[in-house]
């Protein structure tokens, strides 16, 4: 094979795996969408594999590979959909969660949130009776109403307070009042 045919292939190659992957990237992770159904907040995930596997001269067609209303709803006619390829990126709980934190101080310290750090320390949210938890722990479909009743919280409060909550035997308090 001459060398410009196989560089070309390479190419060629190079570039529908790059076509691949920027429509499985655009199409991964949890989103909270409205259910057409019941008109209430649902996490869904897209099966973004079918989907780059799909965009071949087309659209991608999309389905779910997961809901947090199955198996129950697990026949549903997936309408939901249309809310994915309209809202796109903006109903991706990472995004929704970057938009909270958006110029938000931590409700213990009073600093800024400042950017998110997605792979490391990542703030959390104070929620009834001061607890704080990780916002990956609370289901998609719960994390609207959440949000709108917690307070942001920055990683080294967090981590302090789960420390208190977790091992009270082994935290001093040294907080005394008029110090």
């Amino acid at each position: 094979m001459p060398m410009p045919v196989l560089v070309l292939a390479v190419i060629l190659l190079a570039g529908v795996a790059v076509w691949l992957g920027s429509t499985w990237w655009k199409f991964r992770g949890q989103r909270v969408i409205t259910c057409p159904e019941n008109h209430r907040p649902a996490g869904v995930a897209v099966d973004a594999t079918h989907a780059a596997a799909t965009v071949f001269g087309k659209a991608p067609e999309l389905r779910l590979s997961e809901c947090s209303r199955w198996p129950e709803k697990a026949g549903c006619g997936q309408e939901c959909l249309s809310e994915v390829r309209e809202s796109g990126a903006d109903c991706l709980v990472r995004n929704i969660i970057a938009k909270w934190y958006r110029d938000k101080d931590c409700a213990a310290c009073g600093q800024p949130i400042g950017e998110i750090d997605w792979t490391g320390s990542r703030p959390a949210l104070l929620v009834a009776d001061q607890v704080s938890v990780e916002w990956n722990q609370i289901p998609a479909d719960k994390l609207l109403g959440t949000l709108a009743a917690a307070l942001p919280i920055c990683f080294a409060c967090h981590t302090a307070n789960k420390l208190v909550k977790e091992h009270p035997e082994v935290v001093t308090d040294r907080h005394r009042a008029g110090v």
